[in-house]
């Protein structure tokens, strides 16, 4: 733990902002790359609740950041984060549905979907360049997991009450 706290420490104080700023858009850029054709390669297999659940358990790993005093965001900034991350919640619960090909249950294509994560996208790193000027890297980057999380969560959730409507009707 202490040497992950000289990494931590290093970077945030041997490395300039702008630096971690530009890096840590870069990496995003290029996930969310990876994210659009995982969801399109993803479309092709049926879908399941543990596909429907792991997800969100798997990120939930990063709330470990919180250990460190550089990603720990005040309280008020917490209810923002999780304010805006339902509300973009409810646009992909809205456009995520599925459909049954084959006695399967898949996820229904939808270019709804695939520009409103592209938006979201878009908006979130609209939103990490101008905050950046006035909150701290470390800081921010704790904002943007409580945002994602609070957003992955409950579109999860609503895709798991969709889907066991879906099955339970085909039954």
């Amino acid at each position: 733990m202490l040497k992950l706290q000289g990494l931590i420490d290093f970077v945030f104080n041997e490395i300039p902002p702008v630096y971690l700023i530009v890096g840590s858009t870069v990496l995003f850029l290029v996930m969310g790359t990876f994210a659009f054709f995982v969801r399109a390669k993803a479309a092709k297999k049926p879908i399941s609740p543990k596909r429907i659940i792991l997800p969100p358990l798997f990120m939930s790993t990063g709330a470990l950041m919180f250990l460190f005093e550089e990603f720990r965001v005040p309280p008020m900034q917490v209810v923002e984060a999780i304010i805006v991350g339902l509300l973009f919640s409810t646009l992909l619960i809205r456009t995520t549905h599925f459909e049954i090909k084959t006695g399967a249950i898949y996820v229904k294509r939808s270019k709804a979907f695939l520009f409103i994560l592209g938006g979201l996208l878009v908006l979130r790193l609209i939103a990490k360049l101008v905050l950046s000027s006035s909150i701290d890297v470390g800081e921010l980057g704790g904002m943007f997991w409580i945002l994602a999380f609070a957003m992955i969560v409950p579109w999860r959730i609503g895709m798991l009450v969709k889907y066991r409507k879906i099955n339970h009707a085909s039954a």
